[in-house]
This record gives structure tokens, C-alpha cells and sequence, in this order.
């Protein structure tokens, strides 16, 4: 069966969404089509194994009529000290039934109508096959609005059902002068898909702390995950993000700064062991002067595992005073692991400060023969020098996140 086959049986096998979700579904299948499924002649997709794409299509859409997690959702660590905690896993708007802490808000169906995909649109990525997946399976939204700081800590977590495809989406407003600490955790099941958007619009003097923790679990699970923010002036928006343990992964945060005047940081992290292949494509674009972006993107290979970085700045001729740097590093673990990294700088704007760099390389002999030399075996110091690499990603997180990364050690192996 060709993959277009392949995607229109699975269009037809979508049940009808209801209510504010029935137009964006609608909208949704009929773009698919005419975007056509993803070929190596793309450039965004051409290190991407297509074959694995496809099998996604082939589970079955999430309609929650039988819960079937292969996580104890009743089981959960507890959340950490002043996080509120929200769990994805029921169908229509669960904010429905959440009573939010003072100073968030959920947003009514008018406003949810209003703003959606705008920030995507904003972003560039609307007419994308990634999205035109989820609007078209669409069948839970959480929507909320912050207009106040010193708030605690949002903690939202979204189980995937196993042989299932599982699609969600949340939209996030930060007024004026808006604080808040955000952890997202998405957590894989056996052959599973997590289909994930989240549009986050950030208001003038705005500041959001946001982490997401994605652990697939080594079980053939799936992810495919969109991250689109607007920035308003003098916002400040820091996103750290980790993957580790999907069959196939590809996040995509995406930012715009509307006017310039805003700070942007993003630290990434990928974990990839077995046969994973883990994905990282960034977008950022200044639309207006004296814009920061600290990016820092990092990844460790292992067995036959795939890593993959595509970082673009867009800096145009409005966004004069520009402060932007962006650096790739990695580690490759094994023989037959591969990692591809690709930063890249469009600049049109003369009068900017601007960089990029790559590296790729093995533990360094020399580290591990000064630990070795201090008494710590092999295995231990290969042990504590990963640690470290993922430790400068790790201590970005909002605060509450550590009893989620506490078992990166078993995770994370050594050289061969």
C-alpha cells in the first residue's frame, strides 16, 4: 500500500470531534492530502526514516472508550513542592474540570476559536504535514490564560495509550507582566504515537520558564511534537527539552519574537540509544531589533541510534542589534551510531552579533585517564562524564523536574 493510501484510510478511520474542534478537524483533513505525505526530496525530511513515519498511521485512533496505559497513571511521583498538576488523559477540554489556582484562567470556546493556529501561523509552520496530522485527529484541548506572577508551577503530564494514536494540543497566554514555571512531561507506551502541539503567546514583560520531558521508553513509541511561541517585547521566554527512548522523535520548537526586544534561550538535550532515531528541528526569527537567543543543543549516540539537529535563525534587515549564538555539541558513543547536526544562520540584518558551531566527538581519553587516575574504574568514569554533559541541560529544568530525569544515569550507557 502506498503511503497516500496509507494516509487516507487512516483520514477515514477518524471519528468526528465535536463542538470548537469539529472546524479545526474538518480544516485538517482536507490539508493533509493536498500537503501529500513527506519525501527525501524535503529538506526538512530527507534524514528522516520515512518507513516509520508511515507506521504511525497504522494504529488506531485514540477515542479513550477503554483506557489501556502501560503507565500506572495512579502511580505517578508526586508533583514537587507549589506545582499544580494537570493529566492529559481524557478526550473534549479538560480544563472543564480543573479549578485552576488564582491568577490562571481557562479560555472559553470564543477565545480558543479566536487564537488557534495563529501562533503557528506566526511561526511559519502552519501548512505543515506535522500539523495538518494533529488538526486532523484532534480530540482534546487544554487552554488557559495567566495574568498574574509569583503563581506555582504548572505541571502537566500526557500519557500516550499503547497501540494507539494519540493526539493532543494546548494553548497557553501570558499577559502583561505574567510569570510562570511550566514543566510538560509526555510519556510513551507500547507502539504508541504521541501527536503534541502546544501554541504559547507571551505578552509585553512576560516571563515563562518552560520544560519538556519526553521519555518514550524503548517500547516503539513515537513522537511528533510541535512547540511555537510569540514573543512580545521585553518577554522572556526559556525552553529546555529532553528526548530520550523513541522509536522515531522529531520536536520542533519554533519562535518568533514579534518586535525584537525580547530574549529567547534554548537548551536541548537528546538520549539516544538501540535503534532510536531522535530528532531536533529549531526555528527562530527576530522581526524587529535588539533581540537575544542563547541556544545550546546537545545529543549522545549510542548502539545504532540516529540523532538529528536542524537549528535556523532568521535574523532580517529589521532586526538590527541582534544577539544570537548557537552551538551544536555532541557525543557518539558507538561505531555504528550517526548523528547529523546542521545550524544555520540567514542573516540579512548588517549590524548584528551573530554565531554557530558543531562538534562531534568521543569521550576524551585524556578525561577519563585523569579519573581513572584518582582511583574511579572505567565504567564509572565514562558514567560521570556523561553525567556531567547532560548536567549542563538538566540544570535548566524547572525545579520540580528531577524526580523525572533521576534515572538518566541507567539511560544513559557507555563507550563500547
Amino acid at each position: 500500500m502506498t503511503n497516500d493510501l496509507i494516509v487516507q484510510k487512516w483520514l477515514n478511520s477518524i471519528p468526528e470531534a465535536k463542538g470548537i474542534l469539529k472546524n479545526i478537524q474538518e480544516s485538517g483533513k482536507q490539508c493533509v492530502p493536498k500537503i501529500g505525505f513527506p519525501t527525501h526530496k524535503e529538506e526538512d525530511w530527507k534524514l528522516t526514516n520515512l518507513k516509520r513515519l508511515s507506521n504511525i498511521l497504522e494504529l488506531n485512533i485514540n477515542t479513550n472508550k477503554e483506557t489501556n496505559h502501560q503507565i500506572d497513571i495512579n502511580n505517578l511521583p508526586n508533583p514537587g513542592k507549589d506545582y499544580f498538576r494537570i493529566l492529559l488523559k481524557d478526550n473534549g477540554n479538560p480544563q472543564d474540570k480543573i479549578k485552576f489556582p488564582k491568577g490562571i484562567e481557562p479560555l472559553t470556546d470564543s477565545e480558543i476559536e479566536k487564537s488557534i493556529g495563529q501562533t503557528l501561523e506566526e511561526c511559519q509552520c502552519h501548512k505543515t504535514w506535522p500539523i495538518a496530522i494533529n488538526n486532523s485527529s484532534i480530540n482534546q484541548i487544554l487552554a488557559f490564560k495567566v495574568n498574574e506572577n509569583n503563581l506555582p508551577g504548572i505541571e502537566i503530564i500526557i500519557p500516550a495509550n499503547s497501540k494507539d494514536f494519540n493526539s493532543k494540543r494546548i494553548l497557553i497566554h501570558l499577559e502583561d507582566n505574567a510569570e510562570l514555571n511550566l514543566l510538560e512531561v509526555i510519556l510513551g507506551s507500547e507502539s504508541s504515537a504521541q501527536s503534541h502541539i502546544i501554541e504559547i503567546v507571551m505578552g509585553k514583560n512576560s516571563k515563562l520558564n518552560h520544560g519538556l520531558i519526553s521519555l518514550g521508553g524503548n517500547k516503539k513509541s513515537n513522537l511528533l511534537s510541535h512547540i511555537a511561541t510569540q514573543q512580545k517585547e521585553n518577554s522572556e521566554y526559556s525552553f529546555t527539552f529532553i528526548q530520550e527512548g523513541w522509536n522515531l522523535s522529531r520536536l520542533e520548537p519554533r519562535v518568533v519574537q514579534t518586535s525584537g526586544n525580547a530574549k529567547t534561550n534554548l537548551k536541548g538535550l537528546q538520549i539516544c540509544n538501540n535503534n532510536d532515531q531522535i530528532a531536533t528541528h529549531s526555528f527562530v526569527k527576530f522581526n524587529g531589533p535588539n533581540g537575544e537567543l542563547d541556544q545550546l543543543q546537545k545529543a549522545i549516540a549510542n548502539d545504532q541510534s540516529h540523532s538529528i539537529f536542524n537549528g535556523v535563525i532568521e535574523v532580517p534587515q529589521i532586526a538590527q542589534q541582534t544577539k544570537a549564538a548557537q552551538l551544536s555539541r555532541n557525543l557518539i558513543l558507538s561505531k555504528r551510531a550517526q548523528i547529523d547536526t546542521k545550524p544555520q544562520l540567514e542573516i540579512i540584518a548588517d549590524d548584528v552579533r551573530c554565531s554557530h558551531g558543531a562538534t562531534i566527538s568521543q569521550l576524551q581519553e585524556e578525561e577519563i585517564f585523569y579519573l581513572r587516575s584518582r582511583g574511579i574504574n572505567n565504567e564509572s568514569a565514562n558514567a560521570l562524564l556523561l553525567k556531567g554533559f547532560c548536567q549542563e541541560i538538566l540544570k535548566n529544568l524547572p525545579c520540580n523536574s528531577t524526580y523525572w530525569t533521576a534515572n538518566f544515569n541507567d539511560l544513559i550507557k557507555g563507550s563500547e
